[in-house]
């Protein structure tokens, strides 16, 4: 019997084969876009974890056989000790646990809170003590920059939430119906369009108010054009395909066709626009806020902290960089974000 050779094959790597896992595939070749991925990731830690990355009350205390967690109960003081007290016993903030009579103490990385004021450290630099520095107050300026984070994110993400909402039920509604429906909401977009965004936000904001939640709604319903736009091209477009016709045929309603069929495949270019509106919002906030339109104090915000530094700029330069820092990486970030998505939803790479 003669001996036959086993012939090795080279392994293939199977080919995505849904949408989605091939856009993940060409958007992982976009680095750039990865990198910008990751950049969001970290703020969205940073803003989630916020209380527990920067506080001025031990995440954990341990004393008299007792464990403690004042972060989380709120209770300022544990037998003859205070925060602040033993705070001061552990000057360097790189040494997470301090030691004090026994007690033994888990700090938060910065152990200042973002409205914890101290005049006698009134505009002093990076050091130390303040990594980034503090403000006109005597802030810390690291601590209100990792709350700060909460705001800017929160007004991007609902903001583009309302406008997607919006923006989605109306694009839909004038491409599916056409007609005088179309006419009407198309028109409205255009008026909308012709309208300085900006400055319809600050008239806006002028009568009702700045608190957080008037710029989220305000942001939200001047920014809806652009999605609805895309989502009536994709309605226009899909309207036509022979599976629509063939649900019509069947006795399908249309709502059930807008939002179970119709919706699903026009979502590629509206979370693309959504991405880019993200940044967009954080950009519109962090400028109403700097002009003292936006979030009022003692809330912290990048735009407020760098609001701070007009007054200051000469010397204080920390007030302008860290905050400029911040605005502009989170706004670079999310437009790779959706520079990468935008490419990688091409069809034309699919081949």
């Amino acid at each position: 019997m003669s001996n036959l050779e086993t012939i090795e094959t080279p392994s293939v790597t199977a080919a995505p084969n849904t949408y989605w896992k091939m856009v993940g595939h060409h958007f992982k070749k976009r680095k750039l876009a990865v990198l910008g991925l990751w950049v969001t990731l970290f703020m969205m830690f940073v803003a989630v974890f916020a209380p527990l990355l920067a506080n001025n009350r031990p995440i954990f205390f341990y004393h008299g056989g007792r464990a403690y967690f004042p972060l989380f109960s709120g209770r300022e003081r544990v037998g003859p000790f205070v925060w602040k007290e033993l705070r001061k016993t552990n000057p360097f903030l790189f040494e997470h646990v301090s030691e004090h009579g026994g007690a033994i103490a888990l700090w938060p990385i910065d152990k200042y809170s973002p409205n914890e004021y101290n005049l006698l450290d009134y505009l002093s630099g990076p050091s130390a003590k303040h990594w980034f520095g503090t403000d006109d107050n005597g802030r810390d300026v690291l601590a209100r920059m990792i709350y700060g984070a909460r705001i800017s994110l929160s007004v991007g993400f609902v903001a583009v939430g309302i406008a997607m909402i919006v923006g989605i039920l109306l694009g839909a509604l004038a491409g599916y119906f056409g007609g005088w429906i179309d006419i009407a909401i198309s028109r409205l977009i255009e008026i909308m369009l012709t309208i300085p965004t900006f400055f319809l936000i600050i008239a806006i904001i002028a009568v009702r108010g700045g608190g957080i939640y008037n710029i989220m709604v305000v942001i939200g319903l001047t920014g809806w054009m652009g999605i609805a736009r895309f989502v009536r091209a994709e309605f226009l477009k899909l309207k036509q395909l022979d599976f629509i016709t063939a649900l019509r045929a069947l006795g399908a309603s249309d709502k059930r066709i807008i939002f179970l069929h119709m919706l699903p495949n026009a979502m590629a270019p509206v979370l693309v626009s959504a991405v880019f509106g993200i940044a967009g919002a954080i950009l519109t906030e962090s400028s109403l806020s700097f002009l003292g339109f936006g979030v009022q104090p003692p809330t912290s915000s990048w735009g407020e902290i760098l609001s701070q530094s007009r007054d200051y700029i000469d010397f204080a330069w920390w007030l302008t960089v860290f905050p400029g820092i911040a605005i502009f990486a989170s706004i670079t970030a999310y437009n790779l974000v959706g520079e990468g998505l935008r490419d990688a939803m091409d069809p034309k790479l699919f081949r």
